[in-house]
């Protein structure tokens, strides 16, 4: 049960972000199932305890690679499934705890979550760039070995 509740949530927070980023109405449904794929990834990762920052940077590679596949397949922008894959894993809640504690006086406890929040957010966006590096590669390579 715990598994269908982080799926549904998921997906309706991934194409609830299409919705309000405007994206094509026909690439709702495939950007929420991008996030929602990555976020279970996530949750299996972080329930065989590992790292939050490494399970967040091996999910966001899997958006990004999915993300690409479904934009050549769909011929839409990648973006529009990236960023709604993306959107369950942002830390927003563990920023939030941040600054709480900040304005609570609890520095000690402010920094370490903030240090999280940053390590997370990095790792989308390594995640991203090293997925995008990948398919680079890949693409160079087709192209080089096509050539006569």
């Amino acid at each position: 049960m715990f598994y269908i509740e982080q799926l549904v949530t998921s997906f309706i927070a991934s194409a609830a972000f299409g919705v309000i980023f405007n994206a094509p109405k026909e690439s709702l449904v495939k950007g929420g199932f991008v996030g929602a794929f990555g976020w279970m990834i996530y949750t299996m990762l972080s329930l065989f305890e590992m790292d939050d920052v490494l399970a967040t940077l091996i999910a966001t590679f899997f958006i990004a690679v999915m993300s690409q596949v479904f934009a050549r397949r769909y011929r839409t922008p990648v973006i529009i499934f990236s960023v709604a894959g993306i959107i369950p894993l942002v830390p927003g809640g563990l920023a939030y705890d941040a600054m709480r504690r900040f304005v609570l006086n609890d520095y000690d406890t402010a920094i370490t979550l903030a240090a999280k929040a940053l390590m997370i957010s990095g790792s989308i966006a390594i995640g991203l760039v090293f997925s995008e590096v990948v398919n680079q590669m890949i693409r160079q390579s087709k192209f080089k070995h096509s050539r006569p």
